[in-house]
């Protein structure tokens, strides 16, 4: 990289929402098409707003908005939202965090996966959601409390919610600088990126002007359009409209970004951030001089000549003051390096979607970006003739006023964005189209293909996205697909992955999705564990392995590792057996012999083991059918692998030297069959619960065959050389007992389940040389030693060796209801199907299932990240409709015949009044999420009392009374705000510790019925001693640890500092709460208060002064104190 571009700032990833547009592609056709986004209303859509008609019949009333859809929506069980607090946050911050979401998608990062640190610099506009709908619904503001409803609103919350959601660990700071806010984001973003602070920054803004479907009365001499038209340096220019919209880019240092094999968008080369100061006319007048710095210095900062730029975003708000000022600042800064004429485009997005307010800068910034990319410029709208205060002829510009392709100037591209704000500052940015980027990852042959989603509803979505992004993006390449959604998303339970050579295959299966080549499941909340099952002899085959020979280099170096250290055992290259490059007949039969058949299977499965550990799939046990025990223990640590091969090839030598025998599976139970066998035959194998293999000379079982299969028992011979765990294998037992007792063993590090005891193997057994030397003759009690692996597991069995031999008998063993799946990592000798797409495809299948894949050590080898199709969010709709003024509400027919059919259903049934009251507050009825107030009856039960303050604190319709608040979406404000309204509703205080310990409406009936009886029970007669004992209580309780105790008993608290004046007004609450006395809290601290005694004697003199009268705490008290303490505890 050259040195000047070390200070480059690469644009890896964009997101946004603008009128008309809900997604960036929507947003480039309308730029391109040179589409004005901005709604026409008619009187209807404004009545239903809530405008005066009296305003809609003037002349200056503009009946025009660039309007957001879908601004009600959220998905907020996504993000971890209660209904409650989805339905009261700011719409502005919703679609911000969503967007926030789709930029790290589109850039390709999971933020739980990447290892820097993420800043967010971002601004809002004006929250009027707030301010004309939440406030006029005092019952909802009541029940909020003040913390909650401001955190839900503020501005200064709109980043650090975002860092909060989204596990993001950078900076994060709400900035506001008026419209220039979201540039002055992506200056500042710039800035922290090249600090170091941050390694990765999501900068925009966002702005919602409510009520969208409203317009505005155009006065003379204001910024607004007499028409709802922007028409920036035109002739007839007078104003501009303001409408909604967001923007995030995603930002990274270049070289990180060129590293990380990340799509790069734009390179922003420079930029410049600074304020006019007061050499101008007014606070909100427009400065050259400021202005004309800010480019100069950013064009400085970028090393570029003005010369160099071919195109301005312009901040052309459209008035006949302001774009005559921006000229004449662009010109004069340009003039410092350049006299040419006409030579550079500018316009202004505002033209198509008005002035977005905190948001129009990154739109600018992202309309550039985008032009950039596909080598076009779009028409800034609505330009016939220039702005007579504007001298273009004798100016480096020309108003960009038709698409036209976007011509690069010395071999490159280059532009400037301007935002200018309300009270001065300016910023101004300089981006470059991206460099040229190859990649030089070589591609698997196979690759997966990874989707998910919180739910299958979502889960169908995405893939119909993805197939459909694909069909159109037939370019991309299939490794940079997988690659992008292996490391770039975030994993869901509801999960689906497809393996494939190429796009065009992809497009097909997830065209298809037939369940034999899409694997589709949900995964478990816990990863499931997964159980080795090693395969023994009789699962060999000629270039078992091969293609991962060839392809994998953990397991090629592990086949190279064991090939080494037997090649002096066997006198042989294991290698030029397994992977002849001709039909070799002599390494055919020679893998046919049990000396070279036994320590190659254990070769292969071994090097596919550490094939399999090294993409994160370990094992919670083992369990390895003959031969393959060896290969558990090994793996295990009982055997170094060094003397597990030399042990493994002496057993196979001593077996070939015994005289040959035949084997028999037969499909019968081990106990049909005992009657059966004389001494020569024996039981070598319990496979399944109707799979049993025999074993001894072979006349005998040839004749024990033929009298099977007269009475219509399936037999099939095996072919093999000898007859393995029978009485055949005595001779050799003693030699290998003594072989085996001279190699070193240790206990096992990891569980084996013994086909020889059919039970987990001991550390005495596996370290005993009579063991493994009497596991030659012993039976293989495969069968029960796989159901004791199964007990109490719902993990995954996967087949680790060549074959599927001991798949297909597992799923024999296998109940409807059980969970257990069952894999096998390489195909059977005459299937057809690739080893690599076979293997690939079960390690889709064990990821689908939920097990962890580590797919960086997978791949090996990056690919580029590219853009995708992102979340498809199920957003519902949360929204508070403002409770207006009766001379403001439209009845329309549709609200009426709503009432009507409301009215008929309450007539049926005793609970119509909660509907009948919803439709008096709101116009319109929405049943989802609940947005009412309910009124608490004094008939009602404690838990009825209890259940409506529950819905109503979590937006919920319905709430069991064995429900967890905070599994329900409940969290600390939310459970402060609860616990303030139990308090009104009952007389009483109750602390947030109770509703922890009791989070259960049940549970917490319980707690208000026992407070309820002590309150009755002082009430009937209260003495200076009881009060006394209940202050201790309460102060040993909320303020003294144990070990505390003994400073209590002296009564004494202000003279030893253990409590101060705040706690002093938490218990002067408890006091008024407990014993409904009306309490000074100055009074109470400076009358000589300081010790239990003084206080209790206190609190009876009150009671003797107001006997007779009872009071309460009123609903104006807010327990300030206990947000404040939880607050700065966090």
């Amino acid at each position: 990289m050259k040195q000047e571009q070390l200070d480059h700032i690469a644009i890896v990833g964009l997101a946004g929402r603008f009128p008309g547009a809900p997604d960036l592609e929507q947003f480039w056709r309308n730029l391109r098409d040179g589409v004005e986004s901005i709604t026409r209303l008619d009187d209807r859509d404004l009545l239903a707003s809530g405008v005066d008609p009296s305003l809609l019949a003037t002349d200056h009333y503009v009946k025009a908005s660039p309007i957001l859809d879908g601004i009600e929506y959220f998905d907020a069980e996504f993000f971890g939202f209660s209904p409650r607090e989805a339905e009261v946050t700011d719409p502005q911050h919703r679609v911000f965090l969503e967007c926030a979401w789709e930029a790290l998608e589109n850039a390709g990062y999971d933020p739980n996966q990447y290892g820097g640190r993420i800043g967010v610099f971002a601004g809002a506009g004006l929250h009027s959601y707030y301010h004309d709908y939440l406030v006029t619904n005092q019952k909802l503001i009541e029940t909020l409390g003040e913390l909650p409803r401001f955190l839900a609103v503020e501005k200064d919350f709109l980043s650090t919610r975002v860092s909060y959601r989204l596990n993001l660990k950078g900076p994060s700071i709400s900035l506001q600088t008026a419209c220039s806010t979201s540039l002055v984001a992506v200056h500042f973003g710039c800035q922290s990126l090249l600090n170091g602070e941050s390694d990765m920054v999501l900068a925009g803004g966002v702005s919602i002007k409510l009520p969208q479907t409203a317009g505005y009365l155009y006065q003379e001499g204001t910024i607004l359009s007499p028409d709802g038209h922007c028409r920036a340096f035109d002739a007839a220019a007078a104003g501009t409209i303001f409408g909604s919209g967001a923007g995030i880019v995603i930002l990274k240092r270049l070289s990180d970004a060129l590293s990380d094999g990340d799509t790069i968008h734009a390179v922003i080369r420079g930029s410049c951030v600074n304020n006019d100061g007061s050499i101008k006319v007014s606070y909100t007048a427009p400065s050259i001089d400021g202005q004309a710095r800010a480019i100069s210095e950013a064009l400085a900062m970028a090393d570029v000549d003005a010369s160099e730029i071919s195109y301005v975003e312009a901040h052309g708000s459209g008035t006949s003051l302001g774009d005559p000022i921006e000229v004449a600042a662009l010109t004069k800064a340009f003039r410092e390096t350049t006299a040419e004429m006409g030579f550079c485009g500018i316009g202004s997005i505002k033209t198509n979607v008005g002035h977005l307010d905190a948001a129009a800068g990154v739109a600018g910034l992202i309309k550039t970006v985008l032009s950039l990319e596909h080598g076009k410029l779009p028409p800034s709208l609505h330009f016939k003739g220039p702005n007579p205060s504007i001298d273009f002829c004798n100016s480096p510009f020309f108003v960009q006023s038709t698409l036209s392709d976007w011509k690069s100037k010395n071999g490159r591209r280059i532009a400037g964005i301007s935002s200018f704000g309300i009270g001065g500052t300016n910023a101004h940015v300089i981006v470059e189209e991206a460099p040229t980027v190859h990649s030089d990852a070589a591609p698997k042959a196979w690759e997966i293909i990874p989707i998910s989603a919180r739910t299958y509803e979502a889960l169908e979505k995405a893939t119909d996205r993805l197939n459909s992004h694909l069909r159109s993006q037939s370019e991309l390449a299939v490794s940079d697909v997988a690659f992008t959604l292996q490391e770039g998303r975030r994993a869901f339970s509801h999960r689906r992955a497809i393996v494939a050579p190429s796009i065009e295959h992809a497009v097909e299966l997830l065209e298809k999705r037939t369940a034999k080549r899409v694997h589709s499941s949900r995964a478990t909340e816990k990863a499931l564990e997964t159980v080795f099952m090693f395969p023994g002899q009789g699962a060999q085959h000629a270039n078992m392995g091969r293609e991962l020979y060839e392809n994998e280099s953990t397991f090629r170096q592990h086949i190279d590792q064991c090939a080494e250290y037997l090649l002096p055992i066997l006198g042989l290259d294991l290698r030029r057996v397994l992977y002849s490059h001709s039909l070799d007949e002599n390494a055919d039969a020679q893998l046919k012999q049990t000396r070279i058949t036994q320590p190659a299977v254990f070769t292969v499965s071994y090097a596919l083991a550490q094939l399999w550990l090294s993409w994160g799939i370990t094992p919670k046990a083992m369990i390895g059918h003959s031969l393959g025990e060896y290969v558990a223990a090994t793996l295990a640590g009982v055997f170094e692998l060094e003397d597990c091969l030399a042990l493994v090839a002496e057993r196979a030598r001593l077996m070939q030297q015994l005289p040959p025998g035949s084997m028999l599976v037969v499909h019968r139970a081990e106990h049909h069959l005992r009657s059966r066998l004389n001494g020569d035959i024996s039981i070598a194998a319990v496979n399944a619960p109707e799979v049993t293999v025999l074993s001894g000379p072979t006349s005998a079982i040839k004749d024990l065959a033929q009298l099977l299969a007269k009475d219509g028992v399936a037999v099939q011979p095996l072919t093999t050389s000898h007859a393995f765990h029978s009485s055949m294998m005595d001779p050799i037992i003693a030699m290998f007992r003594a072989v085996a007792a001279a190699v070193p063993k240790r206990i096992p590090r990891i569980s084996i389940v013994s086909t020889v005891t059919a039970d987990w193997m001991t550390p005495e057994q596996a370290t005993d040389a009579n063991y493994w030397a009497q596991q030659i003759r012993s039976s293989v009690r495969f069968s029960p030693a796989l159901l004791k692996a199964l007990e109490n597991s719902e993990g995954n069995l996967l087949e680790v060796g060549p074959g599927n031999s001991l798949s297909t008998l597992a799923k024999l063993h296998l109940k409807s209801s059980q969970q257990n799946r069952v894999f096998h990592s390489l195909p059977h000798a005459k299937d057809e199907r690739s080893e690599l797409e076979n293997l690939l495809s079960t390690v889709g299948a064990l990821w689908v299932s939920g097990a962890p894949v580590d797919w960086r050590r997978l791949r090996k080898n990056r690919g580029q990240r590219v853009p995708l199709p992102t979340y498809p969010f199920e957003r519902q709709r949360f929204w508070i409709e403002p409770a207006r003024p009766p001379a403001q509400i439209f009845i329309t027919t549709e609200i009426v015949e709503k009432a009507q059919d409301l009215l008929a259903q309450a007539s049926a049934n005793t609970n119509g009044c909660r509907e009948h009251s919803q439709l008096a507050r709101n116009e319109t009825v929405d049943t989802k999420p609940v947005s009412t107030i309910l009124n608490i009856s004094s008939e009602m039960s404690v838990e009825e009392t209890l259940t409506s303050l529950w819905q109503e604190a979590l937006g919920v319709s319905q709430v069991d009374v064995d429900d967890n608040f905070f599994n329900l979406g409940g969290q600390s404000l939310l459970a402060l705000s609860l616990i303030t309204q139990i308090g009104r509703a009952f007389g009483a205080r109750f602390s947030l510790a109770s509703l922890v310990g009791a989070p259960t409406i049940r549970e917490f009936a319980q707690i208000v019925e026992k407070e309820l009886s002590l309150k009755s029970a002082h009430a009937n007669g209260i003495s200076p001693s009881s009060i006394q004992q209940a202050v201790r209580a309460f102060v040993l309780e909320n303020y003294l640890s144990g070990g505390d105790n003994a400073c209590a008993n002296t009564d004494s608290l202000l003279e030893n500092n253990l409590i101060d004046a705040m706690d002093f007004l938490h218990i002067a609450m408890f006091l008024e709460e407990t014993y409904g006395i009306r309490i000074n809290n100055d009074e109470l601290i400076g009358a000589n208060m300081g010790s239990i005694h003084n206080i209790a004697s206190y609190v009876a003199y009150k009671l003797s002064e107001q006997r007779g009268r009872t009071t309460r705490l009123g609903p104006s008290v807010l327990h300030t104190g206990e947000h404040a303490a939880l607050e700065s505890a966090g």
